[in-house]
């Protein structure tokens, strides 16, 4: 260990709950973020009517499919603010076949949460479908549900943080005042 890395505030303390992220990062698969069951919608839906079900659900994307129920792309809330919104389009009139991105990267329930926070990361996704073996939406991956997921990892840590705090304080060192 380097002298400077002692008074890191993120390295390891040796406590149990910072030492099982690891494993978790690279043996958990998607299947424990708990994925949303997705919004399924056809390429002839307006946006206007994606939109509208997307507030419903609380979600940030459709998923749209094909009359055998298959994934061919999605329409995600940042879609509608640049390809709808930023090019002057009307919602009402707008198909999602004219704005979604088509076939967008796809996990599985066996991918590991590695591999999605990777394409999060890398490819700037901010929600990733999971499909069956005949590309049939079984799921929705989103970065809050990697986040909350990550946050259980170390519930005291983040629990125990102050509001505003600037300091990352280990469970053993937390104040009880």
């Amino acid at each position: 260990m380097h002298e400077l890395d002692a008074d890191d505030d993120y390295s390891s303390s040796g406590d149990p709950e910072e030492q099982s992220i690891g494993p978790a990062v690279f043996n958990d698969t998607v299947g424990v973020l708990a994925p949303a069951e997705p919004i399924r919608l056809r390429e002839s839906t307006t946006v206007t009517e994606a939109a509208q079900r997307m507030l419903q659900a609380r979600q940030a994307a459709v998923l749209v499919v094909d009359a055998s129920g298959r994934l061919t792309g999605i329409f995600t809330e940042r879609d509608l603010l640049t390809r709808v919104v930023g090019r002057g389009l009307d919602p009402k009139g707008t198909a999602l076949a004219a704005v979604m991105t088509r076939d967008p990267e796809v996990l599985s329930l066996r991918d590991r949460v590695a591999y999605a926070v990777h394409s999060m990361s890398v490819a700037g996704y901010r929600t990733i479908p999971l499909v069956d073996e005949q590309r049939r939406p079984i799921g929705i991956v989103t970065v809050s549900d990697v986040i909350r997921w990550l946050a259980n990892l170390f519930p005291a840590t983040v629990l125990n943080l102050p509001p505003g705090g600037d300091t990352l304080k280990h469970p053993g060192q937390v104040d009880s005042g």
